[in-house]
């Protein structure tokens, strides 16, 4: 058996040149499996991300929305940044009941406005993204958070310091007035109009709920339209995870309004 030019027995090297052959092509198929999986990973991830995304948008739009409490208007049932889940399967008057706590948009002049601070063009833009598609609460920028006290028709008046608030001539008992608060320090006598809603804050001294925009269009009171839904748990920070029940037993003794 002859020697090729390198040394070795030519039937060697015709007998190893298959076993090349078949190592080149298991090497590329490797790389091509190889390069398949991770590319099925990827195509898998982004598809996971852009549904997680599009569930969180369309949860956020039409049924849950998280926002965070910043003032202490609601004290003691809210406090300053609690986080809240806001109910939006609740949109119109024959939905709303008094006593619920409620998210709406700024009728027009009720807050100041707010200095945001500096997040730098890529920190808002990603701030913003993640609030649009329900990824971070909303903060409260443009909307304020009261309880329901009157609804459309009803009559709710107060006659000072030291007197319960009424409605529909009924006195009502508020069990969850913040610690040393009274109903209210400014007397009012208002019908709530058709389509709208009186709202006031659980700490009634420091709440510019409606009783302080009676000179607002509106009178007050807040359109139903406005209304974002209404809160139904507390679930951040962890020491305040609470449902937010109405209390039903507070408006129980109340009529229609005549």
């Amino acid at each position: 058996m002859g020697a090729g030019d390198d040394g070795a027995p030519r039937g060697a090297r015709e007998q190893d040149a298959p076993r090349e052959r078949r190592r080149g092509r298991h090497d590329r198929d490797t790389d091509r499996r190889g390069r398949s999986t991770a590319w099925s990973w990827v195509r898998e991830t982004a598809i996971i991300l852009v549904s997680a995304l599009v569930l969180s948008l369309v949860v956020k739009t039409f049924l849950v929305q998280a926002f965070f409490i910043p003032s202490q208007s609601m004290h003691e049932t809210l406090v300053e940044n609690d986080r809240i889940l806001v109910s939006k399967l609740t949109p119109g008057p024959r939905d709303l009941q008094r006593g619920d706590i409620v998210v709406f948009k700024d009728p027009g002049g009720w807050l100041q406005p707010v200095v945001q601070p500096e997040r730098g063009p890529v920190g808002e833009a990603l701030n913003d993204g993640l609030t649009w598609i329900g990824l971070l609460p909303q903060d409260a920028g443009e909307h304020l958070v009261k309880r329901v006290i009157g609804l459309p028709g009803d009559r709710v008046a107060c006659t000072g310091p030291g007197e319960p608030v009424t409605v529909n001539g009924v006195p009502i008992d508020e069990p969850y007035l913040a610690a040393g608060s009274q109903p209210s320090e400014k007397a009012f006598d208002v019908v709530v109009p058709e389509g709208s809603v009186w709202v006031m804050g659980d700490n009634r001294q420091h709440s510019a709920d409606s009783r302080y925009n009676q000179g607002r269009p509106g009178g007050g009171s807040v359109p139903v339209d406005n209304i974002v839904g209404v809160a139904f748990v507390t679930v951040w920070p962890v020491d305040r995870v609470t449902v937010l029940r109405n209390p039903s037993d507070t408006f129980a003794g109340v009529p229609d309004p005549s």
